[in-house]
């Protein structure tokens, strides 16, 4: 690895420090080169682990840095225990996501001058595949500001609900985060809204 991480190389300023942070924040930059990841968001803590299972998938372990994760005689410290929890619950949010996305799939939009928006439900929408289309609905987050669309199931039971279970057929449409984009039809898989 000289090559690379010795004086002079690319990666010369990842040697001999913990540079964490940089991975989530792309600052490779002196001041940037920090083990410091406290107030990182959950997309950044992603991105540290995700680069965390990159090295050991690539990488052998030679020793440990002595610093902010561990002491010197290589035993973890609190630090390292309280940014893995901060990774685990951010693992635990992108799984909830990934849930809800499979849920409520991101719509297919479009916008022109001329037309406005356009909201549209395929079996594809939001790069998730389905054997369902459903219909465009705006999706709010509990606490949160704003909606995204999303595309609804329309018939069906409710997520989650076994089929033998009595249902009102009409798959998620009564969720209470949902709301039917104004003058746009109930049952249409599009919706134009003039800007």
């Amino acid at each position: 690895g000289h090559k690379h991480y010795g004086p002079g190389g690319a990666y010369s300023g990842l040697a001999g420090r913990d540079a964490s942070r940089a991975f989530a924040s792309g600052d490779f930059t002196p001041a940037g080169l920090v083990d410091d990841v406290s107030g990182l968001s959950p997309p950044e803590l992603l991105s540290i682990h995700s680069w965390l299972s990159f090295y050991r998938d690539n990488y052998d372990p030679v020793g440990k840095l002595v610093g902010r994760f561990y002491d010197e005689n290589g035993a973890p410290t609190e630090a390292l225990r309280e940014a893995e929890a901060a990774i685990e619950e951010a693992l635990k949010f992108q799984a909830e996501d990934e849930q809800k996305k499979q849920q409520f799939p991101p719509c297919n939009s479009e916008w022109s001058s001329a037309k406005g928006t356009r909201f549209w439900c395929s079996r594809q929408s939001g790069g998730v595949h389905r054997d369902w289309a459903g219909v465009p609905r705006q999706l709010f987050s509990p606490g949160g500001r704003g909606s995204r669309c999303a595309c609804v199931r329309s018939s069906g039971p409710p997520w989650g609900q076994p089929h033998s279970f009595p249902h009102s057929d009409t798959g998620d449409l009564q969720h209470p985060h949902l709301r039917q984009f104004e003058g746009c039809p109930p049952l249409a898989e599009q919706c134009a809204l003039l800007t």
